[in-house]
């Protein structure tokens, strides 16, 4: 039990990500359009529509494409911060693809899923791995992430990533998502580690 219980205090953060996902899921539509970025309604005062877009989906395949990677970005990365820094990069990162797809897409109505917010995880992850590390695998984190950032950028979504979700991929959420995660990760670092979330 001690086991167990220090397990889920260690990746409570995954796992409560998920719970929230799927019971959001099986409530159906309604739960979407009250908790989806919509541009009309934040534009009306709505504004959790920010942060709560990220945790509804377009179905259940593109829900557990999302759970499906969170679990292998938390497989990866998941030592390089304690668990309340891993937390604030979550919000923020969040925060920073509700934000910037407000901002910088203004012709995009509408917005669901987590993938933006978990490039924000792998960003954050790998970035302090890299600085901490200066092994080859940790830079090699970065420059995937990197690329794969580049060429969304440049070539727009992955070949078949559409069809997989069924929907449209929203790329700049994915930029924005990793720009939070890695900000924060990079305000963190500078940081003394006593100051850090969770280390004090």
């Amino acid at each position: 039990m001690a086991v167990l219980a220090a397990c889920l205090r260690r990746h409570h953060l995954p796992l409560l990500l998920g719970l929230i996902a799927l019971v959001l899921a099986a409530a159906g539509e309604s739960a979407t359009e009250v908790l989806r970025f919509d541009r009309a309604a934040i534009a009306q005062g709505q504004g959790w529509r920010l942060l709560s877009g990220n945790l509804v989906h377009l179905g259940w395949v593109h829900l557990l494409l999302n759970l499906a990677g969170l679990g292998l970005i938390w497989l990866l990365v998941h030592d390089q911060w304690p668990t309340a820094a891993w937390w604030l990069i979550m919000l923020i990162s969040s925060l920073a693809v509700g934000l910037g797809l407000w901002w910088f897409n203004p012709e995009l109505m509408w917005y669901v899923g987590l993938s933006g917010a978990l490039h924000g995880l792998f960003a954050a992850g790998a970035a302090a791995g890299a600085a901490r590390r200066q092994n080859w695998e940790a830079w090699a984190l970065l420059a995937a992430v990197t690329a794969k950032l580049a060429w969304e950028q440049y070539a727009g979504p992955l070949p078949g990533s559409a069809e997989a979700a069924g929907g449209p991929v929203i790329v700049d959420a994915h930029l924005y998502g990793a720009a939070g995660g890695a900000g924060t990760a990079a305000l963190l670092l500078l940081l003394p580690r006593r100051c850090q979330p969770g280390r004090g």
